[in-house]
This record gives C-alpha cells, structure tokens and sequence, in this order.
C-alpha cells in the first residue's frame, strides 16, 4: 500500500487508502424525505445489514467499519456540517459505495426517519453532556431516545454507546439497561486499541478514562411498552462536572 495514499490523525491511519480519483464516490445524503423514512434499499441500492452512527464526527469509526464490512450499509450524521464534511471527503476518496453521510439530529433521524425494526446496529460514540444549565435539555441520551433506538432496531439488534463522562455513564448505567440487555465493556475496543474515534483518541492521550458499553434490543417488551417505561424514567439532569470542557474545546 502506498504510504503517500494512507490519512493519520494523531498518527493513527484512517482505515484504507485515497483512491485515483476516477474511483472516488460520493458518500453525501443530501436530504432526508419530506415524510416517513428511509428506504435502505433504494438509498443503497441493494439489500444489506444496516449501521447507524449517531453523531459520527469526522467519520472515523464508520469509515473502518464501511472499508472492513462492505456487507453492511452506512449512515452516520452529525449536527455539525463542518465534521461531516471532512467525513464525506474520506468516504469519497475511499470508493466506499456502502456508506453515506448527512447533517442532522441523532432523535429526529430515529424519530422521524428510521422505520421499526430496520436497523441492525446503532452506535453513539460521546453524546455531548452540555456543561450549561440552559442546554440540558439538548442532551441526547433520554429516556424517549432509548425508546426509539429500541423501536429502531431489529429483534436483538446491537446498541454501542461510549462516552468520557463519568456523569454521563453514570445515568447511562441506568438507563440503557431498561430496554437493551446491556453490558459493559471493560478495556478497549480490541479493533481500535488506540480509539476508535478522534475524542476517544484525544482522552486516551490525556490519560482519562472511557467508558464502552454495547446491548442488544429486548424483545420481551413491544414499542408502547418501551414508551411507557420511557415516561417513567428520569431526564438526564447529572451533573456534567465543567472540568472536562477542555476535552471538548480541544476537539
């Protein structure tokens, strides 16, 4: 492989290689229907197994997962365009025909977009814990988006979420395990010893500690169950700890 070809971020090498140009692609999902959801197959032109990154930065994870599993089919969005478009550029130049890329919310996409039971895996690698008072409610792990990741995935789909913060993992632990038979995972991802993305890379360096866990959906509670066991659970109101802001104005 030429090393001219290889991408390094904090010298770690992005899966594959940038291709000529005449094998690019184009990884943009431009826009979401108008009303009801995605159709996989006409998105990706075929029928495969499906991964959804929630909040997929510059790609780094979905680019390895798409360049190593061209069986699986790729959609990873975040609400940042300046991220996505970084990941686009690296879809792009990797040929990678099995993965796409859009600006939006990680809720609304489930919400609005995904239909019951047609996802094989979600991952969420460091929802943003919002250190302010006035933006807690911007955070993403709730107890209605756990019922809608669990409306989303097929019958003992997988559910990945990581984050580095402890107050985070702390509600998570509570949480997650009402509708995934959930694990935690102890030590790193055995695929990506040296994080699987750029903020896991960046705590890593500073020595703090990660937090993985992964699940796969219940299937001994149906989709108003898991709303009403949603209604029941309480809002992510932890503490932040505004000492771990560094971490975020450094990414």
């Amino acid at each position: 492989m030429d090393s001219s070809r290889i991408e390094r971020e904090f010298g770690v090498p992005f899966a594959g290689e940038i291709l000529d140009p005449s094998k690019w692609t184009q990884t943009a999902l431009k826009k979401y229907p108008d009303e009801g959801p995605i159709i996989w197959g006409d998105l990706f032109g075929r029928e495969a197994p499906v991964v959804i990154d929630l909040g997929c930065g510059n790609g780094r994870y979905l680019i390895g997962s798409a360049w190593a599993r061209r069986d699986h089919d790729h959609l990873g969005i975040d609400t940042l365009p300046v991220v996505i478009r970084y990941a686009r550029k690296r879809g792009n130049q990797r040929g990678l025909s099995n993965l796409r890329f859009a600006v939006g919310g990680g809720f609304e996409l489930l919400d609005r977009h995904v239909a019951p039971h047609s996802v094989d895996e979600i991952h969420c690698y460091h929802p943003q814990p919002y250190y302010e008072p006035s933006q807690v409610h911007r955070r993403l792990i709730t107890p209605l988006f756990m019922a809608r990741t669990h409306r989303s995935l097929k019958p003992g789909g997988l559910f990945v979420i990581q984050t580095d913060n402890p107050g985070y993992w702390k509600y998570i632990r509570q949480i997650v395990p009402v509708f995934f038979d959930f694990h935690e995972r102890i030590g790193k991802w055995k695929d990506t010893p040296r994080g699987r993305t750029r903020r896991e890379m960046i705590a890593l360096r500073k020595n703090l500690p990660v937090f993985r866990g992964h699940g796969t959906a219940r299937t001994d509670i149906t989709e108003e169950e898991a709303l009403k066991l949603a209604e029941a659970l309480p809002p992510p109101t932890f503490d932040a700890d505004r000492r771990l802001r560094q971490l975020d104005d450094e990414e």
